[in-house]
C-alpha cells in the first residue's frame, strides 16, 4: 500500500476556475483523473479515456477532451454519442499553471500514445469521401491530440501496397488508412514483402472507415461495447491501445496473398464484386444486390478440404494423407525458393495434420478473421482476432426463402442458428473451387479482402486486372496467431474483449 506521502504527491489539489465556476479541483496522477465539483455535479475527466491534449497561456490551461454527449444534447458528433469540447481551467498563478500542465502532460505521456503517423487516405472508395472524411472528422481529433502525421493519398490500385513495401517506418508510430478494409489489406502485404517484415509487420495499423466495406472497424469497435462511428475509430488509435491480429496466408504454387479480414467463394464473393456496379449506392449496394443473387439464386459444385480446431473433428468426412500430398505436391516446399526474402507464411508443417472434406454443391464458403466482414453483417459472431484460427461458414443446399430469412437475420449473427448453416473453425483449408450448377462454362470467384484473387471463366469481369491466382486448382489457407498489430479500441473499464 502506498504511504501517505506518496499518495499525496500523487495527487494536486488547488482552487481554480473551470469554465468560469470556482472549484476546488483534484488532479490524482495515480489514477489519472481530473475532479471537481460544480453546483451539485460532481464533474470528472479521465485522462486515458477522454482527454485529447492541452494548452497553456498564461494562467489558462486548455483541456482538449472527447467526451460523452449530454443528454438532451441539440448537437450530437458523427459518434452518436461523444463529443469535442474544450475545458478552460483557470489558475491562480503562472506557477500553478506550469505545475498542473506538467503533470497533465506526465499523465498523457505515460500511456504511450502515438506521436507520428502516416495516414493513407483512399479519395476512390465507397462514395468517394474519404478526403472530406479525414479534413473535416480525423484531422481536428489528431490535431488537439498534438499528433503529427503525413498524409499520402492513393491514386491507383495496389498504390497502398507500394507505399507500406517502401517507406520509411522509422519515422513513424503507426500507418493509418483512412479508407475501407482493402486498403488496410494492401498495407498488410505490403509491409509482408519487405526484406524487414520480421519488424515492418510489426508497425501498429490503424483503420477509420470511410470505404464501402468497414468490417475492421466495426469489428473493434463492437468488440468493446463502443458505437461503431469514424470519431471513435479515430480516437482508438490517439489512444494508441493495440492487439495482435492473426494472418491468413493465401498460397497457390508461387502465387500467395495476405489476408486479414475475409475470404470467400459463391455467394458473397459474387455479391460483392458483381455489386461493384452500384458502387454509387455506397454501403446499401451490398443488401440491394444480395436480394438480386437470392432471386437467381447460383449454387457451384466444388470441395473443402480443412484441419478442424479443437473441438470440430466431427464436421465433413476424413482424409488420409495421400489424398492431402496428391492435390498439390509443391505448395509449400515452393515458399522457399524465392530470392527475396520476404515473409513466406507461417513455418508451422501442415504434414500429419487431420484433414478433413466436405463436398459441394455450395451456396457460400466464407473464412473470416474477424466477427463483420462488412459493418452491418455479423457473419462469424465467435470469431476472435487472435486466436490462431478461420471461421469458416458453409452454406449447401438451402431455399431461397430460408437463405433470404438468413440474410435478414445477419445483422446480428443469428443465421447461424439455421440448420441450412454449417459454421466451424479451421487451422488450415484447400479451396477446389469448381463450375455453377446447371452451367458448366461459368466459374465463380474467389475474393479475399475485396481483391478478386482468383476468377472463373464467364465470372464477372468489373475488375479488368488479372486474376493472381487460377481458379480450379486448391488454394491453401494457413494462419499465422497474431503476427500483425492493429489500433484497438478499449472498453470503459480499460479492458480489450479477446
Amino acid at each position: 500500500m502506498a504511504s501517505k506521502t506518496q499518495t499525496q504527491a500523487q495527487a494536486l489539489t488547488e482552487r481554480i476556475q473551470v469554465d468560469g465556476d470556482p472549484v476546488e479541483a483534484v488532479l490524482d496522477h495515480g489514477t489519472g483523473e481530473l475532479r471537481w465539483r460544480s453546483g451539485d455535479d460532481d464533474r470528472r475527466l479521465f485522462v486515458e479515456s477522454e482527454m485529447l491534449g492541452i494548452e497553456m497561456k498564461g494562467m489558462i490551461i486548455t483541456i482538449r477532451a472527447f467526451v460523452d454527449a449530454p443528454e438532451r444534447c441539440c448537437f450530437v458528433s458523427s459518434s452518436g454519442r461523444r463529443v469535442r469540447r474544450d475545458f478552460l481551467l483557470e489558475m491562480p498563478s503562472e506557477t500553478s499553471a506550469m505545475i498542473w500542465t506538467e503533470r497533465l502532460k506526465d499523465c498523457i505521456d505515460s500511456l504511450g500514445r502515438p506521436k507520428r503517423l502516416f495516414i493513407i487516405v483512399n479519395p476512390f472508395g465507397g462514395k468517394k469521401v474519404a478526403p472530406q472524411i479525414f479534413q473535416n472528422e480525423v484531422r481536428p481529433l489528431m490535431e488537439a491530440a498534438g499528433i503529427l502525421y503525413t498524409v499520402q493519398e492513393t491514386n491507383h490500385r495496389l498504390h497502398a501496397q507500394e507505399i507500406a513495401q517502401s517507406m520509411n517506418l522509422d519515422q513513424y508510430d503507426g500507418i493509418v488508412c483512412v479508407s475501407g478494409d482493402g486498403i488496410l489489406a494492401e498495407v498488410v502485404n505490403g509491409l509482408l514483402q519487405r526484406e524487414d517484415w520480421h519488424t515492418a509487420i510489426k508497425m501498429p495499423l490503424g483503420i477509420v472507415p470511410a470505404g464501402t466495406s468497414n468490417g475492421m472497424a466495426k469489428s473493434l469497435l463492437d468488440s468493446v461495447g463502443q458505437v461503431y462511428s469514424i470519431s471513435n475509430a479515430a480516437f482508438s488509435i490517439i489512444r494508441g491501445h493495440t492487439r495482435k491480429l492473426d494472418v491468413a496466408s493465401i498460397l497457390q504454387g508461387e502465387a500467395q496473398f495476405f489476408s486479414v479480414l475475409m475470404l470467400t467463394w459463391g455467394f458473397m464473393a459474387d455479391v460483392d464484386i458483381e455489386s461493384e456496379k452500384y458502387r454509387w449506392m455506397g454501403s446499401a449496394r451490398i443488401g440491394f444486390y444480395s436480394l438480386l443473387r437470392v432471386m437467381n439464386l447460383r449454387k457451384y459444385h466444388g470441395c473443402v478440404k480443412f484441419v478442424p480446431a479443437p473441438g470440430y473433428e466431427l464436421y465433413g468426412e476424413p482424409l488420409c494423407q495421400d489424398e492431402i500430398s496428391k492435390d498439390n505436391p509443391h505448395m509449400q516446399e515452393s515458399r522457399g525458393g524465392s530470392r527475396v526474402q520476404h515473409y513466406h507464411g507461417p513455418q508451422t508443417s501442415l504434414q500429419g495434420m487431420e484433414w478433413r472434406s466436405i463436398n459441394g454443391p455450395f451456396v457460400l464458403v466464407c473464412l473470416n478473421n474477424v466477427p463483420w466482414p462488412v459493418e452491418d453483417v455479423l457473419l462469424a459472431p465467435e470469431a476472435k482476432f487472435s486466436d490462431g484460427y478461420l471461421d469458416m461458414t458453409i452454406i449447401r443446399d438451402c431455399p431461397k426463402t430460408a437463405l433470404l430469412m438468413m440474410l435478414l437475420k445477419m445483422d446480428e449473427g443469428d443465421h447461424v442458428k439455421s440448420d441450412y448453416v454449417m459454421h466451424l473453425k479451421v487451422k488450415a483449408l484447400r479451396l477446389e473451387p469448381g463450375q455453377c450448377v446447371g452451367n458448366p462454362k461459368k466459374g465463380g470467384i474467389v475474393d479475399c479482402d475485396g481483391e478478386i484473387i482468383a476468377r472463373g471463366e464467364d465470372a464477372c469481369s468489373c475488375h479488368q486486372q488479372d486474376s493472381l491466382m487460377a481458379y480450379g486448382p486448391p488454394i491453401q489457407v494457413t494462419v499465422d496467431k497474431g503476427l500483425a498489430t492493429i489500433f484497438s479500441p478499449r472498453d470503459v473499464c480499460g479492458f480489450e474483449s479477446l
